[in-house]
């Protein structure tokens, strides 16, 4: 019986490493989501530090110039957390498109997985069916033979 080989083998292989090239990109946007999440977590500690410290101030003598330095601080921390916001919407959408690409690479892979395991079944059918063919050749050559 002849060995099976898959012509389409490197093909394959091209489409497997592109796949997990795929899916490296995805696991990079996955990471860089988690860091934007922490600095959101820890631009809102720092928000709330910054409240903690303007209430203490109140209690006391109120010192105007203190108020309004830490004032102008939390209006910089706002305008970090909407920087921070728009990012994070950016790399929804960035984390979108490379999952979809991941999608594609992955289902490009299985159709070529299909296509091998069905010409492999092919293969070893046609293989079957003409070992079946030989052995009732021998068998009717030594039937033939024998009468």
């Amino acid at each position: 019986m002849a060995r099976f080989r898959f012509r389409l083998q490197t093909l394959r292989r091209l489409r497997e490493i592109y796949r997990d090239e795929q899916r490296a990109r995805l696991a990079t946007a996955f990471e860089a989501e988690r860091i934007l999440q922490e600095q959101r977590a820890a631009l809102a500690e720092e928000a709330s530090v910054l409240a903690d410290s303007q209430r203490q101030l109140m209690r006391g003598a109120v010192d105007v110039n203190l108020l309004l330095s830490a004032q102008r601080y939390h209006l910089a921390l706002d305008v970090q957390a909407k920087t921070l916001t728009d990012q994070a919407a950016k790399l929804a959408e960035e984390v979108e498109r490379r999952r979809q690409a991941l999608v594609e690479a992955d289902r490009e892979v299985r159709v070529l997985d299909k296509l091998e395991e069905r010409q492999r079944r092919q293969h070893f059918e046609a293989a079957e069916r003409a070992d079946a063919k030989r052995l009732d050749e021998v068998a009717t050559t030594r039937w033939e033979v024998a009468e």
